[in-house]
C-alpha cells in the first residue's frame, strides 16, 4: 500500500509513528510543511521537517515533542552573551548541527528536497520525507500590537507571542509563486490513499495545500482522502488551531474543519467520540464521517487512529 501523508508539527510526526505501527509494510511518503521555516543566526531552520525526522528517527525530545533529546544550549547562551538574538527561539547545540549542514548544502546549490534526503540518510525515519516545495515559503500572521497592525513570522506569533493576541490574517508568503518539490505530485498520483493527520488545518496542512498544484493533484488523484480532526470537544488537542481558524473565518469545531477542507478534497473524516454528534453534519456536507478515539496518548492509541483512518479509506473506496 502506498500512503501519502501531509504533515506539519508535533501532531503530524506522532501520527506518523502510529501509522508505521499500524501499517508496517506500507510505502509512506510524507509531504512536510515548510511554511514554518525561518532563517536564524544565518541558518535555515525547518522545524516541521526536523520534527518528523527526529521523531521517526529516534532523536526527538519526547517530553516537548520538538527539538533533540539530551539537548544542551551552550551556543544559545554564548550568542545571548554577545547580544545576538532572537533569544525567544531556543535552538539547542545538537539541533544547530542539523541547521549548519542544511545551510551549507543549500549554499553549495543543493535544493531543499535533496538536502532533506541527505539528512534523512542519517536518521532513517522509515518514510520518504519530501518538503512541500524547494522554493521559499514563509507563513506570516497579521496582528495588532500596541495599537499598531503588524505582520510577523508565524514562529514569532507562536513562540514569542504565544498566540496571545488574535490572528487577523494568515498568509503563506511566496506560496503562489512556489512549485511542488520533485516527487510530490508523482507520489500523490501513485498513492493508494492520502491522509491528513490531526495537524493544524491552516498553518500546517493548509500551507501545503496552498502550493499551486498540490490541492488539485489530491482532488484529482481518484483515491480516498481521509482526515483526522485536530479539534476535540471544540478545542485544539494542542497548539493554537483555534486562533488561526478564527483568522480564516472557521469555527473551532470538528465539523467546521471538515467543511473547511470540503467534499471536493476530503472523502472521509474522523472525529473524536466526544464529537459524535457532529457526524451527521459532516456527512450532510458530503464527507463520510466516523467517531473514534482521537487522543494520541501513546503509540498504541495512535496506531488505532491510523487503522481507523485506513479502514474508513477502504469503506470510501467501496
Amino acid at each position: 500500500m502506498r500512503i501519502v501523508v501531509l504533515a506539519g508539527g508535533i501532531g503530524g510526526a506522532r501520527f506518523l509513528r502510529g501509522l508505521q505501527q499500524a501499517a508496517p509494510e506500507a510505502d509512506v511518503t510524507v509531504i512536510g510543511n515548510t511554511g514554518d521555516d525561518i532563517h536564524l543566526f544565518g541558518l535555515k531552520v525547518c522545524p516541521d521537517l526536523d520534527t518528523v525526522m527526529y521523531t521517526l528517527g529516534g532523536g526527538i525530545n519526547e517530553e516537548q515533542g520538538w527539538g533533540r533529546s539530551d539537548e544542551t544550549f551552550q551556543v544559545k547562551s554564548e550568542l545571548a552573551a554577545y547580544g545576538v538574538g532572537p533569544e525567544w527561539f531556543g535552538l539547542g547545540d545538537r539541533d544547530f548541527a542539523t541547521h549548519i549542514v542544511r545551510t551549507q548544502m543549500i549554499g553549495a546549490g543543493y535544493p531543499l528536497s535533496a538536502v532533506t534526503e541527505a539528512l534523512c540518510d542519517r536518521w532513517q525515519p522509515g518514510v520518504r520525507l519530501l518538503p512541500m516545495s524547494d522554493d521559499r515559503v514563509e507563513t506570516h500572521v497579521a496582528v495588532t500590537l500596541d495599537g499598531e497592525r503588524r505582520v510577523v513570522h508565524f514562529q514569532e506569533y507562536w513562540v514569542r507571542l504565544r498566540a496571545s493576541v488574535p490572528a487577523e490574517a494568515v498568509v503563506p508568503v511566496g506560496a503562489e509563486q512556489a512549485k511542488p518539490a520533485p516527487g510530490v505530485l508523482e507520489a500523490i498520483a501513485e498513492a493508494d490513499v492520502v491522509l491528513f493527520p490531526p495537524s493544524n488545518p491552516v498553518v500546517s496542512i493548509g500551507t501545503i495545500l496552498s502550493v499551486p498544484g498540490i490541492r488539485e493533484a489530491i482532488a484529482d488523484a481518484g483515491v480516498p482522502v481521509v482526515g483526522l480532526s485536530p479539534i476535540v470537544g471544540d478545542a485544539p488537542v494542542r497548539g493554537m488551531a483555534d486562533k488561526v481558524l478564527a483568522a480564516v473565518g472557521v469555527e473551532a469545531t470538528a465539523a467546521a474543519v471538515a467543511r473547511h477542507y470540503g467534499s471536493g478534497l476530503l472523502d472521509g473524516w474522523l472525529v473524536d467520540t466526544v464529537d459524535a454528534a457532529a457526524v451527521p453534519d459532516v456527512e450532510a456536507a458530503g464527507i463520510r464521517c466516523r467517531a473514534v478515539p482521537l487522543m494520541m496518548t501513546g503509540t498504541d492509541a495512535t496506531a488505532e487512529m491510523a487503522r481507523a483512518a485506513l479502514a474508513l479509506a477502504e469503506e470510501v473506496r467501496g
